[in-house]
């Protein structure tokens, strides 16, 4: 480790490593770091992606792909089932992956790459210099130094702690927040071809369970409920218990996570003097499904082009580095995020009769695809009574 790079970045996930990757390749000297002692330990994540989304960034191996998945399905409160195959699911079907091994990759990649590469190393305060990032106080193995970088990246997860303590406003309202528990199950009968999403205020409160499966008879089976939900009296870990004592009696959990994932709006602004913040640290979750992995390769990608080209140019201002934070928000990714909150305020509201009723209505229907667009659209269509009370919905689409 060298005390000076042209560029830090914080944290080994998807969107650091892309980061370190994308501007290694560019002639930059990088270091990224990553507070823990391996890279995509412990897993944080259900671990899908859509086949088409992944394909942009890197090219799908076994190793690392745990599931192929054929189908998706939406249950709601009263089991009416909402399918879709694979030639119709676009991004909302595709690999459950192995985020041990994933992550890894493309890690080893930004090495390969010429990116310096440190584990257990937790930055602490950024180092400032007249009110701009030059860089990071550091705990390396136990020991204190510090970096100093051109650019800092802040990858740093869902905490978003780097950002918060350079000046960044990362709240994320208790609403906004889903609480979320998910085990690794084996033994269990579940469709090893199709991920499967299961609606309801009393299965999962202002959220949803999943079944993302991992091959046969395992799966990462999870919920995720609305964090003031969480507070009356009941945890996101205690409604997966009885979803899994009812579906999966028998079935062995060999691992438990939990956590939070953000999916308010992302943050008002991802830059600031000598300053990125990319994946969940920005908020970019997609806060219908809370998935993050293809939002944190992209704007990984992204603040990697754009620092590697404010380098060059010797201007690492807020202003110049803005060209990222259009960049995003101009993207079909940053219009997906907008139009996705504004569903998700909606379909929170909702009682599970209202879920039922919408479900029912496009449980036949024959999608051209599967999309939130498309479903939108379905479901106005198909409920003229419902016109006014949908208007929500038909406003996320303009």
């Amino acid at each position: 480790m060298k005390s000076k790079y042209d560029i830090l970045v914080i944290g080994g996930g998807p969107a650091g490593a892309l980061a370190a990757k994308t501007a290694a390749e560019a002639g930059n000297t990088v270091c990224l770091i990553e507070k823990r002692p391996a890279i995509g330990a412990p897993v944080r994540c259900a671990e899908g992606i859509g086949k088409d989304l992944l394909k942009e960034y890197v090219k799908p191996d076994p190793r690392w792909i745990s599931a192929d998945i054929e189908r998706a399905r939406i249950i709601a409160p009263n089991g009416t089932t909402i399918s879709l195959e694979q030639d119709k699911a676009g991004n909302e079907v595709g690999y459950v992956l192995d985020r041990k091994i994933f992550d890894r990759e493309l890690v080893w990649q930004a090495a390969e790459a010429g990116a310096d590469v440190i584990v257990k190393t937790r930055a602490t305060t950024p180092i400032m210099e007249n009110g701009a990032v030059r860089g990071a106080n550091i705990i390396s193995i136990g020991t204190p130094g510090e970096i100093l970088a051109d650019v800092v990246i802040a990858a740093d997860g869902v905490e978003a702690q780097f950002a918060r303590r350079a000046g960044l406003d990362t709240t994320v309202p208790l609403r906004d927040m889903m609480s979320c528990a998910q085990y690794l199950m084996t033994d269990i009968d579940i469709d090893a071809g199709s991920t499967d999403f299961y609606l309801g205020n009393t299965i999962a409160p202002e959220g949803y369970l999943w079944i993302f499966p991992k091959g046969d008879r395992t799966a990462n089976v999870g919920i995720g409920i609305s964090g003031r939900r969480s507070r009356d009296g009941s945890r996101a870990k205690d409604y997966l218990d009885r979803f899994v004592a009812k579906n999966f009696p028998n079935g062995k959990m060999i691992e438990a996570i939990v956590g939070g994932v953000p999916v308010c709006r992302p943050l008002e602004c991802t830059v600031a003097d000598g300053l990125m913040v990319v994946g969940d640290a920005a908020r970019v979750v997609d806060p219908i499904t809370g998935g993050g992995i293809g939002n944190a390769l992209f704007t990984g990608r992204l603040a990697g082009q754009v620092a590697s080209d404010c380098i060059a140019a010797g201007d690492c201002s807020k202003g110049a580095l803005m060209a990222y934070d259009t960049g995003w928000r101009n993207s079909k990714m940053g219009a997906a995020i907008e139009r996705n909150y504004k569903v998700k305020e909606y379909f929170v509201t909702l009682d599970d009769a209202k879920l039922n009723t919408l479900a029912d209505s496009i449980a036949s229907a024959s999608l051209k695809e599967f999309s939130v667009r498309a479903i939108i659209k379905e479901l106005i269509k198909r409920n003229p009574k419902m016109i006014l009370e949908l208007k929500a919905l038909r406003d996320a689409l303009s």
